[in-house]
Formats: C-alpha cells, structure tokens, sequence
C-alpha cells in the first residue's frame, strides 16, 4: 500500500481487518526469519567457512559480480569453444595417427588440449557442486546434468582404455569408446550458460511447449495424410518412386518442411496438386512455429526487463517489513500458508509454520 502511495483509507473495514491480520503474519514471519538468521550468524567458524562458499559461488556463476568473475566466464566460454574445435578436428582423417594396433586415432596434441579442457570442465563443476547451497537440486537441473555428460565420457573412455581390455575383448572396448566419444556433442551445449540469448530462446520453448506440441502433432498428421496421398495416386505411373507408404514419409517430410531434396517426386498430377497442398501446409505451420516462438520470446523479454526495473526499486519493501542489504524479497499468501521467496541470491521459503532458508543473504533489519 505504501509502495502505490494508496490511502488506507479507501479500503473497507473488512479489507482493512484481512490487511492487519496478514501484516501480523507477516511480522510473525519477519520475527523468524530474524531468529534463524542470528543463529547462522552465532558461530563465527561457520560464518567463515560460509562467506568463503558464498565468495566461490559468485565468483563461478554471477560473472556480473567481479571483474574475476567476468574473466572466469570469459576463460569457460574459450574452453568451451576450444574443446568443440578439438572434437571436430579429431575427425579429420589428415590430422589422425596409428596406434600400435595400426587404428586411427586422435592427434597426441589434439589429446593434450582435450585433456586441458576436460580438466577445466572437471574443476568448474567440483568447485559449483561444492559451492552450492542446495546441492541436490544444483545435481538434477538440467544445465549442470549437461556439464555432467560433458566430462563424464572422458573419464570412462580412460578407464576402459587403460582397464577394459583386461576384462572385455579389444573390438567389445573399442566400440563403446566411440559410443561414448559421441557423447561429447554434449559441451556445446555448455555455450547456452555464458549466451542470454540462447537462455532466452530455451526459455520461449519450455513455454510455448504445448503450442509447439499441437504444431507437431498437426505435422505428423499431415505427414500420414500427404503419405497415404501420394502413394495412392503415384500407383498408375509404371516409374513410380512411391514404394509403400511409410518410404512415403521421408518424402512427405522433405516436402512439408520446404527442403526438397528430389530423390523421390510425383509424376502424376494428382501426386504433384497433392505435393503443393502438402508443401504449402507445411509453410502455414512453419510461419505458426516462428510466430510462437517470436511471441514467447517477447513475453521473455518483458519478464526480463520487468525483473530488472525491479531490481532498481529502493531495497525498503515496507509492505513486508524487512529490509534486505542486497536483493530483494517477495511474500505471496496463497490459502492460508504464506510462501517468502527471494530475488537474486536469498530463498527464505514459510511452510507449514516452518521457516526454511538457502541461498545468500544478509538481514539489515526486521520490522514488526
């Protein structure tokens, strides 16, 4: 209310009985957290060894917050850039060697740089595992399970190199090195954590995942219908490229994605009015998928700058009665139970009477 400059005065008596009610709640709650607060700062060995994990988890996630962090940022994103290069060029046959057993494989100095940058990888994650306040969900998001997959198929090729040929056949080690060889395509994808770009557009798919499902589904079923189509009215033609309907499909896709590579085509006029109706379908659903996405990536674009004129706001949130020396802090009461969330590097989470904190965070004052 004091935030939107809003006279108490314009509310009803019942309004105004539901505000004091949840402004005691609120002050109750401000009161624990306080409690809980000043008893992490009791202990000044764990006061220590907390600003030492506090400092290491900026400094490897928040390239914003130091110049070091913005040069460890800049350092990953090279490593990242350098290892891809490295798995790209170990495929050159120009640049590959034999081994005793007269196998191609990667150049020593190829191996050399991907050794170097699988123990960067190794370090950065060992030192965010150990520097994270919640360790499991730091373990299952989605972006640290992709660091994991990175490194992970280096240290199991080494153990079955060196190891495997004493318990399994040569050709039975050899072939799951190349299997999982393979799973190094996975630091690529490491690019997305160091790109607000590509974060933005992964955060538009998982928002518009039910639009792009519906879109896929409309193409599977044009891909049957066109395929079903086309190989009925390919069958009077004696040269007909239309084999049977599911060899149908690899046509029925080229065509209603507008690649057209032209290894199977109609011969017939009614297969060719049925490829332009399929092709022109399938150019009505890709100008739905781009306006999906464009529009949630709009949508994200706005949270975005709307999260950061937040974070300009004075750091007082006078309706919560606590005062933050960083961050900020939201409380939402929803069905009676009161959830308090922080903004940036503070979660306190209220439940069931339960006061829960994780993260970061520094209490200047509690009101109430």
């Amino acid at each position: 209310m004091e935030f939107w400059k809003i006279d108490l005065s314009y509310l009803d008596e019942c309004c105004k009985s539901n505000l004091n009610e949840k402004e005691e709640e609120l002050a109750e709650i401000a009161d624990k957290v306080k409690l809980i607060l000043d008893d992490l700062k009791s202990d000044p060995d764990v006061n220590r060894s907390e600003r030492w994990q506090k400092f290491i988890w900026k400094l490897m996630e928040k390239p914003e917050s130091s110049f070091a962090a913005r040069v460890i940022a800049i350092v990953s994103f090279l490593f990242i850039l350098a290892s891809s290069v490295v798995m790209c060029l170990g495929t050159i046959p120009d640049l590959q060697v034999e081994d005793a057993e007269g196998n191609r494989v990667e150049h020593p100095t190829l191996d050399a740089i991907e050794t170097a940058c699988i123990g960067w990888f190794t370090v950065e994650y060992l030192l965010r595992l150990a520097s994270s306040p919640n360790k499991v969900r730091f373990a299952l998001a989605f972006m640290n399970i992709v660091d994991f997959m990175a490194i992970m198929p280096f240290y199991i090729v080494w153990i079955l190199t060196h190891l495997g040929t004493a318990m399994m056949e040569l050709a039975n080690v050899q072939q799951a090195v190349q299997a999982l060889r393979i799973m190094r395509i996975a630091r690529i994808f490491k690019l997305a954590r160091h790109s607000s770009g590509l974060q933005t557009l992964t955060y538009a798919l998982k928002r518009s995942f039910k639009e792009l499902g519906l879109l896929l589904m409309y193409m599977g079923v044009g891909i049957f219908v066109f395929s079903a189509l086309g190989y009925t009215m390919e069958q009077s033609h004696p040269e007909t490229l239309f084999r049977s309907i599911p060899q149908s499909f690899w046509w029925a896709i080229i065509t209603m994605t507008t690649v057209g590579y032209g290894d199977i085509y109609p011969k017939t006029t009614l297969g060719r009015c049925n490829a332009a109706i399929s092709f022109l379908c399938g150019k009505v659903l890709e100008t739905a998928a781009r306006h999906e996405l464009e529009l949630m990536e709009l949508q994200s674009l706005e949270i975005a700058v709307k999260s950061a004129s937040r974070r300009t706001a004075p750091e007082s949130i006078p309706w919560v009665g606590l005062t933050l020396a960083w961050g900020e802090l939201w409380i939402d009461v929803k069905d009676e139970e009161v959830f308090v969330t922080g903004w940036g590097d503070l979660w306190i989470d209220v439940k069931n009477e339960e006061v829960f904190v994780t993260g970061w965070g520094e209490l200047d004052r509690c009101e109430g």
